[in-house]
């Protein structure tokens, strides 16, 4: 990695050089859970760079706890933008406290308003982030916003904008505690241990609809890898304890734990983490299975890999409808298929699916393996 000092300049602050002078670096991220694990490569990164610096960052409670423990955050400011903090009152209190740290760099991948004028009323000197969206006129350090790469690689090419450049491939991390590990050792030990170390983990919650792989095809492919000798844990929130309820009750198998809505993040991360690998919709825990190292196959209807938001692991791949000419029918998914006919995920076969799977655990070196 190298710095360009020109571009530095803007921290130097008149005292020293720019690398010394950075002790606090803010970063703002109150979008969603996934969001937020797409953010963590480039806070690592900023933590590598400026290793005597303090690295804060402003998240929404819920996306709060993905990121307790880690060793590149130093802390963690809770802006409730939804709840306590709703209105002018609470955006008010969370100036203030920023105003209080005296940041020298604010990193705003959150292309929203209400982030760029975080740092902006905060007086941060230098504030960076994307040329597109809203705020950006509050930014005085813009970067291109490139479309055409990876959401991490996006949020990673915002470090451009104070000289850092050429960190390679970067994933997300996340710690759990022991307390989280002790957590997952007790869910699984109802398991028999033949099939302990060869659990998948199977995510079929979204809160789009259209991103939704139909319940029946989970129930049939749940069916099918315990048959094949797997157990199976269902994961996800408290929103998803139903549908994963249903799928449950139609896969009629033993040796499948339902997790939905009972476990925290950190605590369903060390569960993945234990995992040999996870199918997902295109979701949070797609991102926080490669967070902990778990190769992903994700199922995509309504949204494409193109947008960004595919697992970035080594391993990962894509289960996908292609050819349809309605797809993708919007950047987020919705209520239901526009056309009523769910093409992208019908033409998804349980059998598929499964096939890749395997593929993929062949190909990542776990299919006989433990992941510990």
């Amino acid at each position: 990695m190298d710095v360009d000092p020109q571009e530095m300049e803007a921290c130097r602050g008149g005292a020293g050089g720019a690398m010394r002078s950075i002790n606090r670096i803010l970063v703002v991220q109150t979008a969603f859970i996934g969001d937020v694990i797409l953010t963590l490569p480039l806070i690592q990164t900023l933590k590598e760079f400026f290793p005597q610096a303090e690295v804060d960052v402003v998240l929404v409670p819920r996306a709060a706890e993905i990121c307790r423990n880690h060793p590149a955050i130093d802390r963690i400011i809770e802006y409730d933008k939804n709840g306590k903090d709703k209105g002018l009152a609470g955006f008010r209190r969370i100036v203030r406290t920023l105003r209080e740290r005296e940041y020298q760099i604010a990193v705003v991948p959150h292309r929203s308003l209400r982030s760029s004028s975080l740092a902006f009323l905060s007086r941060i000197p230098l504030r960076v982030g994307f040329g597109k969206g809203g705020g950006r006129s509050l930014l005085n350090k813009r970067v291109p916003y490139d479309s055409g790469i990876h959401e991490i690689e996006r949020n990673l090419s915002l470090l451009a904008g104070i000289g850092i450049r050429d960190f390679g491939k970067v994933l997300p991390k996340v710690y759990p505690s022991a307390a989280d590990q002790s957590r997952a050792s007790e869910i699984i030990s109802g398991i028999p241990a033949e099939r302990r170390t060869k659990l998948i983990a199977v995510a079929p919650g979204t809160i789009w609809n259209t991103k939704r792989w139909l319940k029946e095809r989970f129930a049939e492919l749940i069916a099918i890898v315990v048959d094949e000798g797997f157990g199976v844990v269902l994961v996800g929130g408290k929103e998803d304890a139903g549908l994963c309820g249903e799928i449950l009750d139609q896969a009629n198998r033993s040796f499948v734990i339902n997790t939905a809505g009972t476990l925290s993040l950190l605590e369903s991360a060390e569960l993945i983490r234990r995992c040999l690998l996870t199918l997902s919709n295109d979701s949070a825990p797609m991102h926080l299975s490669v967070a902990t190292g778990t190769p992903v196959v994700a199922i995509f209807g309504a949204t494409v890999p193109s947008f960004g938001f595919a697992p970035y692991g080594h391993h990962d791949s894509v289960v996908e409808t292609r050819g349809l000419t309605c797809r993708p029918c919007s950047i987020h998914g919705g209520a239901e298929c526009p056309i009523k006919t769910f093409d992208c995920m019908v033409q998804i076969t349980s059998d598929r699916v499964f096939s890749r799977m395997m593929a993929v655990l062949e190909k990542s070196g776990r299919a006989t393996s433990d992941p510990g």
